[in-house]
Order: C-alpha cells, then structure tokens, then sequence
C-alpha cells in the first residue's frame, strides 16, 4: 500500500507523476531526450540501461516496464533477460557491455565508475557523449527506482499489464493530452 494518497488507477512510477505534475514536467522531459531523443545508441539499448539499473535496484515495477519496452524495441524476449542475468554475457556488442559495465558501477555508485571502466568503453568504440548518457540514464533511474519505492507504489503482478505498459513507453515518455483516464467502473 502507498505511504500517501495516489490515484489507484494508476500504479508505479506514473501515478507518482501524476501526483506532482509540475515536478513531473521535468523529469518526463528529461527522460524523453534521454531514451528516446537523438543518440547513436538505440532506443532499445537505452532502455536496456534502464532495466540493468532497475533489476540492480531490486524496484520491480521499473525493472518490468523497461525489461518489456526493451523487448518490444529489440523485437525479441531474450536480450533484456541476458543482461540483467549476466551482462558480459548477452548477446550485445563489446561497447554495450562496457557501457552496461559502466552503468552497475554508476548504480553502486558514482565513484566506482573508474578510468579503467571508462577506457573500456572507449577501447570498445564508445563516445564521450554515449558514456555521458550512460551514467545519466543511470542516475535517472535510481532517482526513478527510490521515488517508486520509497513511497511504496502499487507493483501490478499482471504480465499483460506490463506488456500495455511498455507499448506506451516504446512511444516515448510524455504524458498524454488530458492526463489518464480514469478506467470505467465494471
């Protein structure tokens, strides 16, 4: 049960947003230029620096939501899996992996992320920028993941929640015109 009072319509991270729209601007608008705005990395491994993050993190309904729209941007149900079961061994590039190498340690925290770690990627074809956005998405998401957890949003179970879930995301992260719906009484 949440610590304060949320719309039940809308659980995890988006009714938090809801909740303070005028913090939410902001942080929906950064989200969107990082996941979804100009980068040589795709949308898809962007989001699979998301879900590394939020499986690390142990926040559930994040590590659902990312791990389905990573799927759904991938077009396949088996990378996401890989990388939050061992990410030096999914099938991604050498530069993901170090990236994704870059992104747990920025999880732990900001100062594990080494010069060894940072020449990794670089030796691995990675830019400045792609490092750059790698430990952002990354503090972005642990911002996300304590703000989900830390006031106890509702975590659906429902798979096909998620799969509904990451459709919208894979469109991007603003909120739509109008706000939610309030789904109809049955």
């Amino acid at each position: 049960m949440p610590h304060i009072s949320l719309p039940e319509h809308l659980p995890g991270i988006t009714g938090l947003l809801e909740y303070r729209l005028d913090t939410a601007m902001p942080i929906r608008e950064l989200t969107q230029i990082l996941l979804r705005g100009e980068s040589t990395l795709t949308p898809g491994e962007r989001e699979l620096i998301a879900t590394l993050v939020s499986a690390r993190n142990e926040t559930r309904f994040c590590t659902a939501a990312h791990t389905k729209a990573a799927d759904l941007l991938l077009g396949e149900n088996e990378t996401a899996r890989a990388v939050k079961q061992d990410f030096e061994t999914a099938p991604v590039s050498e530069k993901m992996k170090a990236l994704l190498a870059i992104a747990a340690r920025a999880q732990r925290s900001g100062k594990d992320v080494t010069p060894e770690a940072v020449e990794r990627a670089k030796q691995a074809g990675a830019t400045d920028r792609e490092i750059h956005d790698t430990v952002l998405i990354t503090a972005l998401f642990c911002l996300y993941n304590k703000y989900v957890d830390g006031l106890a949003s509702v975590t659906p179970t429902d798979p096909a929640y998620y799969q509904r879930l990451g459709e919208r995301i894979v469109q991007g992260y603003k909120r739509p015109p109008g706000g939610f719906p309030v789904p109809p009484k049955m």
